[in-house]
């Protein structure tokens, strides 16, 4: 009999509860949507000046510099970047609403001044940051505050790039490689809706890529795609390593933070005027979409790796996954054509198994290729990157993540990547 009255208590919880994360998911959606849609008119509006004005790229030494004081005065200059978000879902730590103000305006300078920069990365931090600060003035508790950090990730990659679905799966899947965190899915997945619908509302547009050849399927390029998807899975580890070994060089021969955005801005400025083109600075997005119709340039993927790795290491701010997408596709296009693929085809592939292959989101990226691209061939898109995320190893942008199982045997391994 008590056991009976014990689960009867159980299930009339479950109804309180689900409608509590209807209620936070909705507060959520709504602020952090609201806070994404004035991100994305902000970059929008300062790339457009720094488009009609180049010379401002010659001041980004100086942007670094109000950069590197705003973190210092605000206490915050041992800033992880998304890898504070990792923690926060984790171990439920701190993550201070100020992470929010100082992201939103240090991505704003870098992208002014020409940095080579994403944005989704640093929209994460940002709904993080005020998700979270949102759980702790509710007084919610360890578990609670997790999820609603994670609802606040969803939100804000929705709102910006216009994919809920892919947002709500990358939030509870890039935490811990091998789980899924499947308690958030109702809150998540609401949160994303509404912070994306709140975009449209105002007027923020849905990123929107399409491809021009659909390949027939056959035998024949099943093999190919694989071989691309291997190609796909060492560049994503050349990436990674990249992104890692950079700020390491800058804290040896730099250690000053003043000296090394300063040097890292002075790099910048040296390469866009080497390469005679400022299709690096920046997030990129025309180049991904030239490169999804099937042109881009041999040497794009290398130095774009090249411009962000700097612009980051250095100590500007901003996001890596746009960054992705470009290298991604830039390589596809181009080393599609050797294996008898389009390029196109080939940019679409590499757009979305490079992005698994550096954030180790399988499932992610299998949405991703689904919102962005349609239904069509999606075996071939989850085979490449099925591909991609078995072999990258345990490399990945985000030091903090856990690695909880082996990608080649159901082994539990639980180990930070690489």
């Amino acid at each position: 009999m008590n056991k009976y009255i014990s689960n009867l208590i159980k299930e009339t919880k479950q109804p309180k509860i689900f409608l509590k994360w209807l209620l936070f998911a909705c507060i959520i959606g709504l602020v952090v949507g609201a806070v994404s849609t004035g991100f994305y008119y902000a970059l929008n509006f300062v790339t457009e000046i720094r488009t009609a004005h180049n010379w401002l790229i010659y001041l980004l030494p100086a942007g670094g510099v109000v950069i590197v004081l705003l973190y210092r005065f605000s206490g915050m200059e041992k800033d992880k970047g998304t890898n504070f978000v990792l923690i926060a879902v984790r171990e439920n730590a701190d993550l201070p609403l100020r992470t929010a103000p100082l992201v939103f305006v240090s991505t704003v300078i870098t992208h002014l001044f020409g940095g080579s920069a994403g944005r989704e990365g640093a929209i994460l931090q940002i709904g993080g940051s005020i998700s979270s600060s949102i759980g702790r003035a509710m007084h919610l508790d360890e578990n609670d505050s997790r999820i609603i950090t994670m609802c606040g990730m969803s939100a804000a990659f929705a709102a910006l790039f216009g994919t809920p679905l892919t947002a709500a799966i990358f939030a509870m899947e890039v935490i811990s490689v091998g789980v899924m965190y499947y308690t958030a899915l109702v809150p998540c997945v609401l949160s994303a809706i509404v912070g994306v619908s709140f975009a449209k509302f105002c007027g923020v547009t849905a990123a929107c890529y399409s491809f021009i050849d659909m390949p027939i399927f056959s035998v024949s390029l099943l093999i190919r795609v694989i071989a691309l998807g291997i190609s796909f899975a060492i560049l994503s580890i050349i990436f990674c390593r990249l992104m890692q070994l950079t700020p390491v060089l800058f804290d040896k021969y730099l250690p000053n933070h003043l000296s090394r955005v300063i040097v890292g801005g002075a790099l910048v400025i040296i390469l866009t005027l080497i390469t005679g083109t400022y299709d690096y600075n920046g997030f990129g997005g025309n180049i991904i979409s030239e490169a999804l119709s099937g042109s881009a340039r041999p040497e794009a993927f290398l130095l774009k790796i090249l411009f962000t790795t700097i612009t980051l290491g250095a100590g500007f701010k901003g996001g890596e996954i746009v960054p992705v997408f470009f290298t991604g596709a830039t390589f596809g296009c181009v080393a599609a054509p050797l294996l008898g693929i389009s390029p196109s085809f080939g940019a679409a592939l590499g757009l979305v198994s490079v992005f698994c292959g550096v954030t180790n989101c399988p499932m992610t990226s299998i949405m991703l290729a689904l919102e962005l691209f349609g239904g069509k061939q999606m075996p071939l898109f989850a085979l490449c990157c099925a591909v991609s995320y078995m072999l990258s190893g345990y490399y990945s942008l985000y030091s903090e993540q856990k690695i909880l199982y082996s990608k080649l045997r159901p082994v539990f391994i639980d180990k930070k990547a690489k």
